[in-house]
C-alpha cells in the first residue's frame, strides 16, 4: 500500500461504514438510506482505476471488502429488540450477501473499466458501474432474502421479505424483496449517470496534481 492509495482507501472505508449504518434506516417504502451512499463505492473505484491504474483500484476494493467484513462481524454481535424478539443487527445471510456482492461487483467493475479505458472518457465508468451495480443488486438481495436460499441460515426468518405484494406497490404480485431490489437497482443506475460529473472533475484535478508532482 503506497501513499497514493490512502485517499482512495479512506474514501472507500467511509462509504462502506456509512452504508452499513444507513441501510438500517428506511427512505420511503422501498429503499434505505444506504441505497444512496453505497453506489459511491463505484465512483471511488473508477477514479482510482482511471488515475492510478487497475492494480491500485483492486487494492482499494480489497480494503473496502476488509472493512465490510469487520462491519459485518461487529453487526452480528449487536443485538436489537423488536416485537418481543431479540435479533442481530446483521444476519449471516446479509453478511454473506453483502460481502460476496461487493467483492464480485467491484472486481467486475475494475475489469470492465480497464477493458474500456481507451474509449470515450464516459464509456468506461458508465458501463462498468451499470454492469457492476446490476450484479451487486442481484447477488445481494437473492442471497440475503430469497426463500430458495433459506438453507444458508435456517434460523433466520425471511418470511417478511417473501410476502407476496404488488411489485413496487402497483405492479404484478411478487415477493417484497424483489420490489426492494428493483428500487435499489433504479437508484444505482440513476447515480451511475449523475456520478459522471464528479468523476470527470475529480479525475481532472488528480491528473493535474499528478502531472505537477
Amino acid at each position: 500500500m503506497t501513499r497514493i492509495h490512502i485517499p482512495g482507501v479512506i474514501a472507500m472505508a467511509a462509504i462502506v461504514v456509512a452504508s452499513n449504518i444507513f441501510v438500517q434506516f428506511l427512505f420511503g417504502n422501498w429503499l434505505t438510506w444506504g441505497a444512496f451512499t453505497y453506489p459511491l463505492a463505484f465512483l471511488v473505484t473508477d477514479v482510482m482505476n482511471r488515475v492510478y491504474g487497475v492494480q491500485a483500484a483492486r487494492k482499494v476494493v480489497f480494503a473496502g471488502f476488509l472493512v465490510g467484513i469487520i462491519c459485518s462481524v461487529i453487526g452480528t454481535q449487536i443485538m436489537l429488540q423488536g416485537d418481543g424478539f431479540t435479533y442481530p443487527a446483521v444476519t449471516l445471510r446479509i453478511a454473506i450477501g453483502s460481502g460476496l456482492a461487493f467483492l464480485t461487483a467491484q472486481l467486475l467493475d475494475v475489469a470492465i473499466f480497464d477493458r474500456l479505458r481507451d474509449g470515450a472518457w464516459w464509456r468506461a465508468p458508465l458501463a462498468s458501474t451499470l454492469i457492476g451495480s446490476s450484479i451487486d443488486t442481484a447477488l445481494f438481495f437473492t442471497i440475503a432474502f430469497s426463500a430458495g436460499l433459506r438453507f444458508i441460515e435456517p434460523a433466520n426468518d425471511v418470511s417478511w421479505a417473501n410476502e407476496a405484494l404488488p411489485l413496487l406497490g402497483a405492479g404484478p404480485i411478487a415477493p417484497l424483496w424483489v420490489s426492494l431490489a428493483i428500487a435499489d437497482w433504479a437508484v444505482k443506475l440513476s447515480l451511475a449517470l449523475i456520478a459522471l460529473v464528479p468523476f470527470r472533475v475529480i479525475v481532472a484535478r488528480l491528473m493535474a496534481s499528478k502531472a505537477s508532482a
